[in-house]
């Protein structure tokens, strides 16, 4: 039985709850939109057989070394009138160019990982690679997986700037989130390791965030973190001083490794999946 609505002397259908586009996007319905990030996820995933991920964190603002080149000789063709002006922007793109080896790196590593992955005899997705789905480092994982022939995720959010879906994701594993914490619950859940690069902010938090849950078991799984570049991250963070002043237990510093090269973050990782999970029924 159909119900009908009269608006003035026009009819019109009544609207089915689920059809009520005013009602998902009101406040009222904020646990349905959670409880949307959770299964159309998950439902994608299984549909495209992803076991378990690769979890690629660093900035969205470190760019590829010919971007950043491209970028400093066209700065010198048009050299502003002001040498001010003109040395304090080439110094920033200076700056930028030292910091694209780590979207070279990120590239590399991703590569190889999926290469190496790819070979594995599973009837479905192992070790895919998985990134937030946007431009600088995200974007540097995603280019690595594709350019090895392999699938990759993008997790995308919504925010005022760095939104877009980079061009290397796989389509049908591109994501677009609106809870940050729904987002974080899809990096950690399929994950069995995570490469962190040098980074902002949003790096940090979802680094920090990932060591806290590995120190109150609240992950019981064999997570492999990796630090990328430990001169990078020292210049930032002093642990040791956390363990000085008695903020974290000296132990605590075995949730992560730092690894510098490529060879070293691939074979950590890779010996941590053979010894963890390759020798063991899932």
């Amino acid at each position: 039985m159909q119900v009908f609505l009269f608006k003035g002397n026009i009819m019109e259908k009544a609207k089915k709850a689920y059809k009520n586009l005013d009602f998902l996007n009101s406040s009222d319905a904020r646990t349905i939109r959670i409880l949307s990030e959770f299964y159309e996820p998950q439902s994608r995933f299984k549909k495209n057989k992803i076991v378990d991920t690769i979890v690629f964190f660093g900035s969205a603002r470190i760019r590829p070394k010919n971007d950043v080149l491209s970028e400093i000789k066209k700065l010198k063709q048009n050299k502003p009138k002001s040498e001010k002006i003109y040395e304090k922007k080439l110094d920033a793109l200076q700056t930028k160019l030292v910091m694209s080896r780590y979207y070279e790196d990120a590239v590399l590593l991703s590569k190889r990982l999926t290469e190496w992955s790819m070979n594995l005899p599973s009837n479905g997705h192992r070790f895919t690679i998985c990134s937030g789905g946007g431009p600088g480092i995200m974007e540097a994982a995603n280019k690595g997986a594709k350019s090895a022939g392999g699938k990759s995720i993008g997790l995308n959010i919504s925010i005022p700037f760095e939104q877009f879906v980079n061009k290397f994701v796989t389509p049908e594993l591109a994501f677009e989130f609106h809870y940050f914490f729904m987002r974080k619950f899809w990096f950690v859940y399929l994950a069995k390791a995570l490469v962190v690069f040098p980074g902002g902010f949003g790096t940090l938090d979802e680094l920090m965030e990932v060591v806290t849950l590995l120190q109150t078991a609240k992950i019981k799984k064999n997570l492999k973190v990796v630090i990328y570049d430990s001169a990078y991250w020292n210049d930032i963070l002093d642990f040791d001083k956390l363990v000085q002043y008695g903020m974290i237990n000296k132990e605590d510093l075995r949730l992560f490794d730092f690894c510098d090269t490529i060879d070293d973050a691939f074979n950590k990782i890779t010996s941590h999946f053979e010894k963890n999970y390759l020798n063991k029924v899932k």
